[in-house]
């Protein structure tokens, strides 16, 4: 019984170790695809390999609906969606529709920039003075992070398109 286990360990870590290289090398090749297709985009604040990569998935697949920051916002998931009652004004709430692994990539360059970023945390602070709850706030974050991203994007959507 010992010896089963003792060789049932041994070919579980034997894999383990197989996987983490082929992952290792998977991450390098992906690191310099996503560097190579858009450098720009990568060096922003918060923007990984991962959340670049993201983006670059919903973007080319449907690079046609790029016409405008508002259509990216859309795209993504972040363009603000009214939810007002009646009784008040100027209230939004989080649009569910987009592409929600976009989505979830500027959720997490929030995220980021919320814990490290000076400018981001004084906003949060500003904010919740005024009476906006952190969902809010982390909404109109995500459309602010979806604006700078779009910036990136264009020259690449419109040399697409010219090809």
């Amino acid at each position: 019984m010992a010896a089963a286990v003792k060789l049932a360990l041994q070919c579980l870590a034997r894999r383990h170790q197989l996987l983490s290289a082929e992952l290792a090398t998977l991450d390098r090749d992906l690191d310099r695809l996503v560097a190579a297709a858009a450098p720009a985009l990568c060096a922003l604040k918060g923007v990984g390999t991962d959340v670049a990569g993201a983006v670059l998935v919903a973007a080319g697949d449907n690079p046609e609906r790029l016409r405008s920051e508002g259509a990216f916002a859309n795209l993504c998931g972040v363009a603000p969606l009214p939810a007002s009652s009646g009784k008040t004004s100027g209230r939004h709430r989080l649009n569910r529709g987009g592409d929600r692994h976009a989505n979830c990539a500027l959720w997490r360059v929030v995220i980021v920039r919320l814990a490290s970023d000076t400018p981001t945390k004084h906003y949060m602070a500003r904010r919740t003075q005024e009476g906006m709850s952190k969902a809010e706030i982390i909404r109109c974050l995500k459309r602010y992070v979806a604006r700078e991203i779009y910036r990136e994007l264009v020259p690449r959507v419109a040399l697409d398109a010219a090809a």
